[in-house]
């Protein structure tokens, strides 16, 4: 194919060369874009759609976008002669160009190792909800072969190094079971009526658009303890199963907003701050 394009093209010429060089990249660019799509039918057919299936077609597309960017780069330096010898110069001087090369790809290849891993083991997919710390927090939409991208909940893309993504402790909550157990914490007047705050608590909660169905297992969706009892107030905990991890938080929101009304409407006491005052004789 290069000999038939050179047959028309002066390779001699800069603007032989350039334009040489870009129809080599578009047939490359082309193949690429087909061969992608060719395998995308045959993973599809192999595998279930799933998360893990996603994520392996949305990376071993990136990869072959790369790898045949690489074969056209040199194809072009192979075939054209003036390219060729400079290609010659530069690797006539290998040692120190080695040296130079390994220190400014050592970034890029640890970023291409670290997410091969990251499709290989699995520790999160395309779709997962992750936690990294209180900050970065979000769905990963996109695993390349440099980098990760996570959406936030503001609508914000977080954009991180696979060699770093792949050292950090992660907390997914979306990797086998999708539902969460979401702590929400009240405070209640020291001689409130406990079965009364167990039983608004409880019917609130089973309320809840989002709250699991446990019907044909053993254990309940919700459930109310009392954590701890101080000299002004008691600590009392409702835990609530969420089948959706991405709602937890409004459901959060929601659940505390009713239960307050509640208590309200029903005469639940509500605990009193105490002060000491010190006056002097």
């Amino acid at each position: 194919m290069t000999e038939i394009i050179k047959k028309y093209i002066d390779v001699d010429s800069i603007e032989g060369i350039i334009l040489y060089s870009f129809i080599i990249f578009f047939i490359s660019w082309g193949i690429s874009i087909v061969f992608r799509k060719m395998l995308m039918l045959f993973l599809n057919k192999k595998e279930q759609k799933s998360r893990y299936s996603v994520t392996s077609l949305r990376f071993v597309s990136n990869s072959v976008r790369f790898i045949f960017f690489i074969i056209a780069f040199i194809i072009v330096i192979g075939t054209v002669p003036f390219l060729r010898r400079q290609a010659g110069l530069i690797f006539s001087g290998a040692g120190i160009l080695a040296a130079i090369i390994g220190f400014a790809a050592q970034a890029a290849i640890s970023n291409l190792i670290a997410g091969m891993f990251i499709v290989i083991f699995k520790p999160f997919r395309i779709g997962d909800y992750i936690k990294l710390d209180l900050e970065r927090v979000g769905i990963v939409v996109d695993i390349t072969l440099r980098h990760t991208v996570i959406n936030t909940f503001e609508n914000k893309r977080l954009i991180i190094p696979n060699s770093i993504i792949s050292t950090e402790s992660i907390l997914n909550h979306t990797i086998e079971d999708s539902k969460v157990l979401s702590f929400n914490n009240f405070k209640v007047g020291i001689n409130a009526d406990l079965d009364l705050v167990r039983k608004i608590i409880l019917e609130e909660a089973n309320k809840l658009e989002y709250i699991a169905d446990f019907s044909n297992e053993v254990k309940d969706a919700s459930e109310v303890r009392v954590i701890d009892v101080h000299e002004s107030y008691i600590h009392v905990r409702a835990y609530v199963w969420i089948t959706e991890p991405f709602e937890e938080f409004k459901m959060k929101c929601k659940l505390k907003e009713n239960i307050h009304k509640r208590f309200l409407a029903e005469g639940v006491e509500m605990p009193i701050p105490l002060r000491k005052i010190i006056s002097e004789a």
